[in-house]
């Protein structure tokens, strides 16, 4: 079933959503966004669904992050698009089942974000993790208040301020990735880890998550929307954004 640009099957108990635009790295372009939301959505209310898991399609990518093509320098536009990226980027947090990603490849700014807002990551020894907004004179929207609570303060910091993309191995030591496999076996063995949970009593698991999770969802996503919208008022977020599309270093001048 294809769901937006996200493509929506299930195995057994187990549902299963593939990122689908490969050309784009799959990066959340509106049709994926609509997608993530309609398939978790969907799986969260088929009483046979116990798991989801989300991966994307091809050997490059999970998610490459927004599509800077759809970025307005309005600062109310843009209040607007982070509100509606943030509603996708926590559908993981928010739906009652648990979420896996099997990150196949590079999960760069939202798709780092879809991913920590999973239960697990199961990465690929191929998979790549990174914040890179600071380079567009940007910062991420949700990690900016996530990041810290898995890493720790000074590592999120360290991520955010450089965006500098770090291993599966890295990101699995930094407790991001539950493990990292063999780039061949990333999606049977997030599937294999799916069967395990959903061989387990549905209430319970149901009830782990939500304790776990307490407390997510609170003032700290109400600030990050309030302030994210100002940067874009930036002349450095400008000559990013615009560096980025015409594939060039940017030149900011503080202003």
């Amino acid at each position: 079933m294809r769901l937006g640009s996200v493509n929506y099957e299930t195995r057994g108990k187990v549902a299963l959503l593939t990122l689908d635009e490969p050309h784009k790295l799959n990066a959340l372009s509106a049709g994926i966004r609509q997608g993530i939301l309609e398939g978790l959505a969907k799986a969260d209310t088929d009483d046979t669904i116990r798991v989801a898991v989300i991966t994307g399609n091809g050997d490059k990518a999970f998610c490459a992050g927004a599509d800077i093509g759809e970025f307005d320098f309005d600062p109310e536009k843009a209040r607007s698009f982070l509100i509606a990226a943030i509603e996708v980027l926590a559908a993981p947090e928010n739906t009652r089942k648990p979420v896996i990603s099997a990150v196949n490849g590079i999960a760069y700014g939202g798709g780092f974000e879809l991913a920590i807002a999973s239960d697990f990551i199961i990465a690929s020894d191929r998979a790549r993790f990174a914040v890179p907004e600071i380079k567009l004179g940007l910062l991420p929207g949700f990690a900016i208040v996530r990041l810290q609570d898995i890493v720790g303060r000074a590592k999120a910091k360290e991520m955010s301020m450089l965006g500098d993309p770090i291993s599966a191995q890295e990101a699995c030591r930094l407790g991001i990735a539950l493990r990292v496999v063999p780039h061949a076996d990333v999606l049977a063995d997030a599937l294999a880890f799916a069967e395990q949970i959903a061989s387990k009593p549905r209430l319970a698991v149901r009830m782990a998550k939500s304790f776990h999770n307490r407390g997510l969802g609170g003032d700290d996503i109400r600030h990050a929307i309030d302030g994210f919208p100002f940067l874009f008022m930036h002349e450095d977020a400008r000559e990013g954004i615009a560096a980025f599309r015409e594939k060039r270093q940017p030149k900011f001048s503080d202003k």
